[in-house]
């Protein structure tokens, strides 16, 4: 089936991944069209749902825990179960695998206590739920502000330079949101373009506060710029997660190398029955077993592998403080 999404499309896009918030005025510049064709652009596919700007919250910089669940339901119940967890403030990319009957997500819990309050009081106890598998992320490869749209190449590496902002420095902080920090968290993970006015009306704060905040917040790692976009935009195949065992001694070279590959979207090392997780793009099955066959299959220390298609996203990205 033809796209409705043409190259000049995929190049604003990727120009947003470099930037979200970059003025369209620069975009147009780099990709040698006006001002009103990036901006007509850049509405018509936000409006369709093709592609959203949006602040990326990550909880873990608070000291939160991140976990993904692997929750194991009986024949046909799974998708209620879903949908419920999708609805769970502290939830994202709450997914269907395994024929139907299992879930994965990912939770971030700010404490302890509630860790123990899901993984071993609420989940067990649902309904139709008959098992949990809970792996805590112990350190990401590739994910987060990092993105499978960088890894396309729908620019030249002259326009990624051009548009590539200088790096945000990270300075680690004890950090403390109150209410206004909330609420322009909030008001960037519904759209991370929107202007300083808004945030400003939003927070209760001035303009020059809201940019002052977002930059330190940005430098201490719990905002960062993130985009959603359909993957018809790139032509992108099915999702498959990958559960692997590593050997110790090689489980960082080997976590790295495979963030590498073009078709990995998410990396990270893991505690529970396997030590490696990942999220892998491929057009079709047949591409699917060459990538196994050949790119993974080039890791050594890799001693386990197992697979699990995703049949249905129930839930993205777009976490809220």
């Amino acid at each position: 089936m033809e796209s409705d999404y043409d190259e000049l499309d995929r190049q604003l896009v990727r120009a947003l991944q470099l930037d979200g918030r970059a003025a369209f005025s620069t975009i147009a510049e780099v990709l040698g069209v006006s001002d009103r064709t990036i901006a007509r652009r850049y509405a018509k596919l936000r409006s369709s749902g093709a592609v959203r700007v949006l602040g990326g919250f990550a909880p873990t910089a608070l000291g939160a825990v991140q976990w993904f669940l692997r929750v194991r339901c009986a024949p046909g119940t799974a998708a209620p179960v879903a949908e419920a967890l999708a609805r769970r403030p502290d939830t994202s990319w709450v997914s269907l695998t395994s024929g139907g009957t299992e879930i994965t997500c990912t939770v971030d819990t700010e404490n302890e206590a509630d860790s123990e309050a899901l993984l071993l009081a609420k989940l067990p106890r649902t309904p139709r739920v008959e098992g949990v598998t809970a792996h805590s992320v112990l350190h990401a490869f590739y994910g987060g502000p990092d993105s499978l749209i960088a890894k396309l190449g729908s620019l030249s590496e002259e326009a990624v330079e051009r548009l590539r902002p200088p790096p945000v420095p990270h300075r680690p902080a004890p950090v403390r949101l109150d209410d206004g920090d909330r609420k322009l968290l909030a008001a960037l993970a519904a759209d991370g373009r929107t202007g300083f006015e808004h945030l400003a009306s939003a927070t209760g704060w001035s303009p020059t506060t809201v940019r002052r905040r977002m930059r330190e917040l940005r430098e201490s790692g719990v905002l960062y710029l993130d985009i959603d976009i359909d993957g018809s935009l790139f032509s992108l195949g099915t999702r498959t997660l990958l559960w692997l065992s590593v050997a110790p001694a090689h489980l960082e070279e080997t976590g790295a190398a495979l963030a590498a590959h073009p078709e990995i979207a998410f990396a990270a090392a893991t505690t529970g029955p396997t030590n490696l997780c990942a999220s892998v793009v491929c057009a079709d099955q047949r591409a699917l077993y060459r990538y196994l066959t050949t790119r993974v299959a080039a890791l050594p220390a890799i001693t386990h592998i197992e697979t699990a298609p995703v049949i249905k996203t129930v839930k993205r990205a777009a976490k809220q403080p």
